[in-house]
């Protein structure tokens, strides 16, 4: 059984924050039908990388916190990696860069977006793909590493506790999964001041309020949860030396080994 964890306004008595991580950027972008988190993301897919970059302004730092947690623990040069949500196949691609004898193999539900991936590695027969949503696709396996970035916030709370399970049993013995991830902040006072804050640097960095509206389309779909709730789940799923290694406001790296 799952440990329960509270969210900062899951109470029913609780003053919802203004800026909820699923529904951020709502005082900018009125979405009048939902849309399949896929189909956003197949959307945008071509500019994705470009974006991303924008949008994240400790991008070098997030994800270089991210390698050096592989780089640490890399136990050999043919490691086998799974990238869950891989989207573009950004992360893959540095992870293949700092590590060129590296396997993987990336999952993610957006067809327009894998084939980003395909085009980038093309020829390359040390990375392979599948389409499915991570939430219920078959991980194969044993995998050395895990990597996520930025695609499990898009699942329920009960989802990540149940992912987090089926992660740590698909690592091999001393495996280890690092998730570079948008987190939920641990009140509603700190979520608030992560949204200003965000919104301040990326505008100071010149994202266009078109980006920001593209941006608000598929954040629709967040559900984020908080550092501490996380890292308690993975806990619970078995993971040993669970750690928060970086986090600047809403961007934060956990990772956590198979015994």
């Amino acid at each position: 059984m799952h440990a329960e964890i509270k969210q900062p306004w899951s109470s029913p008595d609780a003053e919802p924050s203004p800026y909820p991580c699923r529904t951020t950027l709502a005082k900018i972008i009125t979405m009048s039908t939902p849309v399949p988190s896929a189909s956003a993301f197949t959307r945008y897919a071509q500019a994705y990388d470009a974006m991303r970059r924008r949008l994240i302004p400790c991008f070098d730092d997030f994800y270089g916190a991210a390698l050096r947690l592989i780089e640490d623990w890399k136990i050999r040069d043919d490691f086998r990696v799974l990238d869950l949500g891989a989207g573009t196949g950004l992360f893959s691609a540095m992870i293949l860069e700092r590590f060129p004898k590296a396997r993987l193999h990336l999952i993610d539900a957006s067809s327009g977006m894998l084939d980003q991936a395909k085009e980038r590695f093309r020829g390359n027969p040390s990375v392979t793909f599948g389409i499915g949503d991570m939430a219920a696709s078959d991980f194969g396996g044993p995998w050395d590493v895990i990597v996520s970035a930025l695609a499990i916030h898009h699942l329920d709370d009960p989802a990540k506790q149940s992912l987090f399970g089926r992660i740590v049993r698909t690592l091999r013995p001393g495996g280890l999964f690092v998730n570079a991830e948008q987190v939920l902040g641990p009140t509603p006072e700190a979520e608030d001041r992560y949204v200003r804050f965000w919104h301040a640097e990326i505008r100071a960095a010149g994202v266009s309020e078109e980006e920001i509206a593209a941006a608000a389309e598929r954040m629709a779909f967040d559900r984020c949860a908080s550092v501490e709730a996380q890292l308690a789940w993975m806990r619970e799923a078995g993971f040993r030396d669970v750690d928060c290694s970086f986090k600047s406001w809403r961007f934060a790296v956990l990772s956590g080994r198979r015994a």
